[in-house]
Parts: structure tokens; sequence; C-alpha cells
């Protein structure tokens, strides 16, 4: 059932990307701000999909923690399934990715017309200008800008080294830190093409204010908090070999 639910989804995202995107870049002309309205239904019907053809669902907890305004959210990368979840439980998200993305037929043509702060993660020392100077600009307008500290996909019960670009956007910014921890991996895998039915946790946690703080330290509180909830989440895939402490004294 999972693998006709699946080819399924992919038939429909196949016919209503292409004309959802087609509409939106016949509107180029308009403002960054009504673009990133206007993309808006197109995560909602998405996710009505996600749901109700792969029964894929969702719950948050912590939701309270989200702040009114702007702010920046450093979040556990496990599928594709939170750049877009993210978009509605953030409202106003946007996200530094690879510049690549852009290439994407249809959908990365939908992605250049929104305002998220594309990089070359090949530019070493360059890229992370790009992300706190364009990430500033973004949070300044009022935008919730999402970055995923591990720099790319992570099996669920695995870890990679966090990177200080979101830390050190929030020190030079001043806006807070939200960290999040989600499983979405275990229903869907990084390039799976054949989802699994199941329920996806979404733990956000409480606003680090990076006053004072090194990027350094703000970096460590995310890592801590966020490795520390997947444990919660999905207590039979961590272990203590992978643990925020651990993974430290090995470095």
């Amino acid at each position: 059932m999972s693998v006709l639910r699946s080819l399924l989804f992919l038939l429909l995202m196949v016919v209503f990307t292409p004309i959802y995107i087609t509409g939106l870049l016949c509107l180029f002309w308009l403002p960054l701000w009504h673009r990133h309205l206007l993309s808006r239904p197109w995560v909602r019907v998405t996710l009505w999909l996600v749901e109700h053809v792969l029964g894929i669902g969702y719950r948050v907890v912590g939701a309270e923690n989200i702040p009114p305004g702007a702010c920046i959210v450093l979040c556990k990368h496990q599928s594709a399934w939170e750049t877009l979840a993210l978009q509605k439980i953030f409202l106003g998200a946007v996200f530094v990715m690879k510049r690549e993305l852009h290439w994407i037929p249809f959908f990365g043509w939908g992605l250049a017309l929104n305002p998220m702060i594309a990089i070359d993660r090949a530019a070493g020392k360059d890229a992370l200008r790009q992300v706190t100077e364009q990430g500033t600009q973004r949070l300044q307008a009022g935008y919730r800008v999402v970055v995923f500290p591990e720099g790319t996909r992570v099996a669920p019960g695995g870890k990679r080294r966090y990177k200080p670009g979101g830390a050190m956007l929030a020190v030079k910014s001043g806006f807070p830190v939200v960290p999040v921890a989600l499983n979405s991996g275990e229903v869907w895998g990084r390039n799976a093409l054949f989802k699994q039915p199941g329920c996806v946790t979404v733990h956000i946690g409480p606003p680090i204010d990076p006053a004072g703080l090194a990027a350094e330290e703000v970096l460590h509180r995310v890592e801590a908090w966020i490795e520390g909830e997947m444990r919660i989440i999905s207590p039979d895939l961590y272990h203590e070999e992978n643990s925020p402490a651990t993974t430290r004294a090995a470095a």
C-alpha cells in the first residue's frame, strides 16, 4: 500500500507543481514578499497530499516557544519533509540552501522567486559571509530564517558536526535562536522514493538569546538541546556513543 501511495503522490506532484509554478513565474514582477505569500498555497496543498495520500501526519511539542516575530530556526535535518512543514509551523520561513537547487525545473525556479538564502557551499568563508549578510537582511525584513546546522540530511540515529553559520548569524544580528528536533527520517528517508505512513514528532525548544554569547556557546547550547531531544523522540535509535559530549570529546 505504501508503494501505491508514494507513486500516487509523485504523480500528483509532477502534475501540480509545474502548473502552479508556471503561474507564479508569470507574477515575477511582484515584490518579493508578495511572491512569498503566493507560494504558501503550494506548501499547504503539498502538505495536504503528504497527510492524505502518503498518510504522514505530524504533531508539534513546544509551539508556545515560537517567538512572535523574526527568529533563526536551527533544525535537525533528516528528510525533505521539514522543508515543507517548517514553512507552515514557522510562518514566513525562508531557508539557507545550496544555490544548485535553483536549477531543478519548476521546483527550483519557484525557490528562485522567493527570498531564500542561496549560497555557494564551496565558497568557504565567503559562504558564511553570505549567510550572515543575507540572513540579517531577511530577519530585519521580518522573515524567519531556517538553517540546518549539520549541513545536510542525516539518517535517523546519526549525527554530523554542527556548523557555525546559524550561530554566527544570531550573534551578528541579535535575533533569537529556536532549536528544533524531529524524526521525519523514520517515515520519509533521504532520497527515498517510497515513504511510510506515520506521524512525525517535532519538538521546538525555548528561544536562545544570543546577547553576550559567543557563536561557539550558542552552537553548543543548540547542539546539546537538539541531540538531547532526539533521544527523547527516538530513544531506540540514539546511543551514548553518538551523544554531543562524546562527539566533542572525540573531536
